[in-house]
């Protein structure tokens, strides 16, 4: 069950929806068949609440997009991209726990 407080963005709505977004935005690249997206999928849920105000969660469907990952470079999945102010500050490539996907965060949030 999807949090409704997830955005699911398309290669025409990443301008509006993450650069120029007022708040940080951390996008999951991430795919249906892909296991370790599906593993990631509920923490971001669950992180979507606690982060509400201050982070807006934004996911990304790589078959349904492939503009916007083949621009940032985009060669495994799951990955995770924080953005500020419009600009790319941190990637992480791969499945993380819930405490090590809240501590990227919060290192990006300072």
């Amino acid at each position: 069950m999807a949090s409704e407080l997830i955005k699911h963005i398309s290669d025409a709505s990443f301008e509006a929806d993450v650069l120029q977004s007022t708040l940080p935005v951390l996008v999951d690249y991430w795919a249906a068949w892909c296991g370790p997206c599906q593993m990631v999928g509920p923490m971001l849920d669950d992180l979507a609440g606690v982060y509400a105000g201050r982070l807006q969660i934004a996911k990304m469907n790589v078959d349904d997009n492939q503009r916007t990952p083949a621009t940032y470079g985009i060669r495994g999945i799951p990955t995770l991209m924080f953005f500020k102010g419009g600009l790319l500050t941190a990637t992480k490539v791969g499945a993380l726990t819930k405490s090590q996907l809240q501590a990227f965060i919060d290192q990006q949030l300072v």
